[in-house]
């Protein structure tokens, strides 16, 4: 229950998103819960190994790096699913920062 409930919001943070950023786009909300399903599945299969491999660069930025990751993961993301895009990098860098903090809320939450 806890993780239906995640996801649904995370869609709901990820539609805000696509209505606030110029570059951020999403047919619907249902859309926004798939968007945040396959991101969700790609950061814990992809997003662990490269965590993990990045462990050194992780220190040495103070975490910094972790934004690096996510955002190639929301990029990933981006490119998996028609219905869901993202204009530039810039965009994409803004929005893996918000869905990233949002998505470490959550956790704590549920």
């Amino acid at each position: 229950m806890d993780l239906l409930l995640h996801i649904l919001f995370l869609g709901g943070v990820i539609f805000f998103l696509a209505e606030s950023l110029p570059g951020l786009r999403v047919e619907g909300y249902g859309t926004a819960i798939i968007v945040a399903v396959v991101y969700s599945l790609i950061n814990v299969t992809l997003g662990t190994v490269l965590k993990f491999l990045s462990i050194p660069f992780v220190i040495i930025t103070v975490g910094f790096f972790l934004i690096v990751i996510n955002s190639f993961l929301l990029y990933l993301t981006d490119k998996v699913l028609e219905d869901f895009e993202i204009e530039d990098m810039g965009t994409t860098f803004i929005a893996a920062i918000i869905i990233t903090l949002s998505d470490t809320l959550l956790s704590w939450i549920f």
